[in-house]
């Protein structure tokens, strides 16, 4: 099997972890603080891939520890305000809004690259535009506090996955892993530190469970497949697959959880991924940009 058809399966496996944990994370965290619970995560995880990658953390160097840190950053920024966000609204609703990465992944790059997305990138983001609408404003026609976090960590996600294309493109991207672990660990420490009143040794047993899941397989499994897939995957394509996430996710939400599926779930979901299959379309269409461009150029 080729790799990125391996690497592909592998992703798809991760996206069903990544679905159940928003349902895991949000019965774990019951009264406790969000960023306690990413703090043992996140620790957690670096133990288990520091022992997975030991060879590498032993030739461990400055600069693979700086590119670790940067990317870190915008990981814990994306996880810890999802998280929030999952403390506000159902977790069903929350891995749905969540999927809108996948149209912001190329509309970044075009501000980042200043190149011209294809008109079936612009379909697909008005679409998913249309949907996180559905899904996610009220008939007050204001947006739901946990869905603003949720829009806010899909940004910094994305930001993250163009990185990790990027230094995954540049060289290998495996010694970065427990370097990016552990500076995730640290920043969620020193804000537990600074939010105080932490009880640090949580006694509810759906607390450590839900540690144990979401560091050993939504973390430690599935950022490690997903970093390394991605020298053979590009970001955008990761991102489509991503949204396997929120199908699991809300499936997980009513057996778990007990959540309802509503239709406006169903529907603005159904939007979302919509746009992703628009997006992933091997169809030429003509670029409105290019076009001008070149009629401008007859012109002169």
């Amino acid at each position: 099997m080729e790799k990125r058809n391996l690497f592909l399966i592998l992703l798809i496996l991760g996206t069903a972890f990544w679905g159940i944990s928003f349902s895991v994370t949000k019965l774990a965290i019951g009264q406790h603080q969000p960023v306690l619970f990413l703090f043992y995560r996140f620790l957690l995880a670096t133990m288990v891939l520091s022992v997975i990658f030991w060879k590498h953390v032993k030739k461990l160097d400055l600069t693979v520890i700086k590119t670790g840190a940067s990317l870190a950053v915008p990981l814990v920024l994306g996880i810890y305000l999802q998280t929030l966000g999952i403390t506000h609204t159902s977790a069903s609703q929350c891995s749905f809004v969540a999927g809108i990465t996948v149209v912001m992944i190329p509309v970044i790059k075009l501000i980042i690259y200043r190149k011209p997305a294809a008109l079936k990138i612009w379909i697909a983001a008005f679409t998913a535009l249309i949907g996180l609408f559905v899904i996610s404003v009220t008939d007050k026609l204001s947006i739901g506090t946990g869905d603003l976090y949720t829009i806010i960590g899909a940004f910094c996600f994305a930001i993250y996955l163009i990185q990790i294309e990027k230094e995954s493109t540049a060289g290998d991207i495996i010694p970065t892993i427990v370097p990016m672990f552990a500076t995730c660990a640290l920043l969620t420490f020193l804000l537990t530190f600074i939010q105080g009143n932490a009880t640090w040794i949580p006694q509810q047993e759906t607390f450590w469970i839900g540690i144990v899941f979401c560091a050993l397989f939504s973390t430690a499994y599935m950022y490690t497949i997903s970093n390394i897939s991605q020298k053979y995957i590009s970001a955008e394509r990761v991102s489509i697959i991503y949204l396997f996430e929120p199908i699991f996710g809300a499936f997980a939400a009513h057996f778990i959880l007990g959540e309802e599926i509503t239709s406006r779930l169903l529907i603005g979901g159904g939007m979302i991924f919509l746009a992703t299959l628009i997006s992933e379309l091997k169809w030429r269409m003509p670029n409105p940009f290019a076009m001008l461009r070149i009629l401008k150029e007859k012109k002169y």
